[in-house]
């Protein structure tokens, strides 16, 4: 006998199918520094409530600040009424769509957004990056500076050749943020570091020190050289326009200068010297350049 003849009822998918864009967030600047967010359902909320999808417990963050909508083509960001706004790429938007590699500012807190084919590998690159790079003004970190320093110094001894830094910071930066908020604060420092890194040599590092201090490791240059350069820098910041918010804020650094000496052993003993006309600039009135020879 012949077996019977099995029919199978195959049901039609349905047509439409909706396939999320891949995507994520990653903290690169404040609390849970490289911290990932991966973006797979439709939509998130960001605030401060303990009910957001990503929560950012910070005064400047509103309960329900921004909203993350991933719609599968594309993913947008919509301010949701905040307080404070919400800024892409320093814009302050009501909504954007986001493209990959768009830096998020909501509060103090910075997001880097990335999307592609492989975000994982994306974002392993973008934690090797967090590394070396502070995420606020996106010059080197006080780690990398450090290193690097040591290694120039050793050079130095090692062809006898030329090395200076100079030591800055931003003077009055405490008034500033009381007077303007944090917020602004964080705006004069990104602002001040991209205008300055925008003049220095390819071959030149610039790093954060720490809080509003900076060092620029300056290779192959002499004492005089490295004085001329800080005073340039120095006149460059004073004459720059800082408006956050159609707010303008006047805006002036102290400099110490340090060139490397014979027998000098460590980095910190360099950096400790140029500390040290920092300081002297500032008792003497801020808003100058010291730098005597060692």
């Amino acid at each position: 006998m012949r077996g019977k003849t099995v029919v199978t009822v195959i049901h039609q998918l349905p047509s439409k199918i909706t396939q999320r864009k891949e995507a994520c967030l990653v903290v690169i600047y404040g609390k849970d520094l490289g911290k990932k967010f991966n973006l797979e359902g439709p939509s998130y909320i960001i605030g401060r409530s303990s009910k957001c999808d990503i929560q950012i417990d910070q005064e400047s963050v509103s309960r329900n600040h921004a909203k993350v909508i991933n719609g599968g083509k594309s993913v947008i960001l919509r301010d949701l009424g905040s307080t404070n706004g919400t800024y892409v790429n320093d814009e302050l938007i009501d909504e954007r769509v986001l493209r990959d590699g768009d830096f998020i500012k909501i509060g103090r807190t910075i997001f880097k957004f990335l999307s592609g084919d492989n975000i994982e590998h994306a974002y392993h690159e973008e934690i090797y990056r967090l590394t070396t790079i502070d995420g606020l003004t996106q010059v080197y970190n006080k780690r990398y500076l450090m290193e690097t320093l040591e290694r120039e110094i050793s050079r130095s001894h090692r062809y006898g050749r030329p090395l200076s830094i100079i030591m800055f910071d931003i003077d009055h930066f405490k008034l500033i943020n009381d007077e303007y908020g944090h917020l602004a604060g964080d705006y004069v420092l990104k602002e001040m570091a991209s205008t300055i890194h925008a003049r220095i040599r390819r071959e030149d590092i610039m790093g954060r020190y720490g809080g509003e201090e900076f060092v620029i490791v300056l290779p192959e240059i002499d004492h005089y050289n490295a004085v001329v350069f800080a005073e340039k820098i120095r006149r460059l910041v004073e004459r720059h326009d800082f408006t956050f918010e159609g707010v303008r804020i006047k805006v002036t650094i102290s400099i110490g200068v340090a060139t490397a000496w014979k027998g000098l052993e460590s980095s910190d003993d360099f950096i400790k010297h140029a500390d040290e006309h920092l300081y002297e600039a500032k008792d003497s009135g801020r808003n100058k350049v010291v730098g005597d020879p060692p």
